[in-house]
């Protein structure tokens, strides 16, 4: 663990001087993604970084229309705008459609751009970020603090609900345990996150991604053993309660619902959350994604009459509180992502 903390620590060190495209790059990498999946590929052209979708790092069994790659890329894309603005990179994203849909980031290096004290602290926050899956300590998180969380997760084309309501909040940790008894109960979704999961640090960090589980709070295992352990533990009711344990101990949950359900839509989504999670994180907050009511079909019109958006798709669930920091997920390198 020591030499898995110290590796991922140097991947995560913050900047110290104006980044080229290569270190903005890695701060887009620090972005969350499904099974820490990083389904993003990078290209370098004069003043302008494309982030491509990389669909061989698809999750087809949770992820069958591709909704959270593209939220993915949106988290991506926000963590390089924030990072080149805080640096005097003036610029603009562009959704691209074409060929499976880009992320076109256009910039001009010690441009003027306005940049506020809002773009460093976000920017500060994001080697620091993660989500963190453990229990927090359930203190409330004032008015004045939920209106500053509201503000910065503000893009167009997305609303954000958040929700402290204990009543509210049970209905939903509710739908999160019906979706996840739905899934444990098909094969071809256990199959896929087992397949993601690294059991020990070695492991973690041969492949740079997956979920290791440290960084959930679970024990590391040799190779060997882990798979075992996991098919024997890994039980509708074993996970239920610690979801509905989590989301007990939570000072709210935020959901996030795009206008329309298209990827630059979704892409959109991606900046949102983004900016709340790092706004989260400066703040000294934890947060968390409980997705099931959103990637289980059946639920999403439940989760959206509950949060007043009957008729449309809720895309994200997020949990926030005070809470421990737990090991850092890996991540490829800078290198491996690029592509000409």
């Amino acid at each position: 663990m020591k030499d898995y903390a110290e590796a991922v620590a140097t991947r995560r060190a913050a900047l110290l001087s104006s980044p080229d495209a290569r270190d903005l790059i890695r701060f887009a990498t620090l972005a969350p993604s499904g099974h820490n999946a990083q389904p993003w590929k990078f290209r370098i052209a004069p003043q302008q970084i494309t982030i491509l979708p990389d669909f061989a790092q698809r999750t087809p069994i949770v992820d069958p229309d591709d909704h959270h790659l593209y939220v993915s890329l949106g988290c991506a894309a926000e963590n390089l705008i924030v990072a080149a603005r805080a640096r005097s990179n003036a610029g603009e994203l562009r959704f691209i459609a074409a060929d499976g849909g880009a992320i076109e980031f256009s910039f001009r290096a010690g441009a003027p751009n306005g940049s506020t004290v809002n773009d460093s602290t976000l920017c500060d926050a994001i080697p620091k970020r993660q989500s963190t899956r453990a229990d927090f300590d359930s203190s409330p998180v004032s008015a004045a603090d939920l209106r500053v969380l509201s503000s910065a997760a503000m893009i167009d084309g997305v609303d954000v609900v958040l929700i402290t309501d204990r009543p509210q909040i049970n209905r939903i940790r509710d739908l999160v345990i019906a979706g996840n008894t739905t899934q444990i109960a098909d094969p071809a979704f256990v199959r896929e996150l087992k397949a993601w999961l690294r059991f020990n640090p070695r492991d973690a960090l041969a492949t740079g991604d997956g979920l290791f589980s440290a960084s959930s709070g679970s024990p590391t295992l040799p190779r060997w053993l882990g798979p075992q352990l996991f098919d024997l533990a890994f039980t509708a009711s074993a996970e239920n309660e610690k979801y509905a344990r989590q989301i007990d101990t939570s000072s709210g949950l935020a959901v996030f619902v795009a206008a329309q359900s298209t990827p630059e839509h979704w892409v959109a989504v991606g900046r949102a959350c983004q900016r709340f999670a790092l706004q989260a994180t400066a703040m000294g907050l934890k947060h968390s994604f409980v997705n099931q009511p959103v990637e289980v079909a059946a639920l999403r019109s439940e989760l959206a009459a509950i949060v007043g958006l009957t008729g449309r798709r809720p895309d994200l669930v997020m949990r926030f509180g005070r809470g421990p920091t737990l090991p850092y997920s890996a991540r490829r390198s800078v290198s491996s992502t690029i592509v000409a």
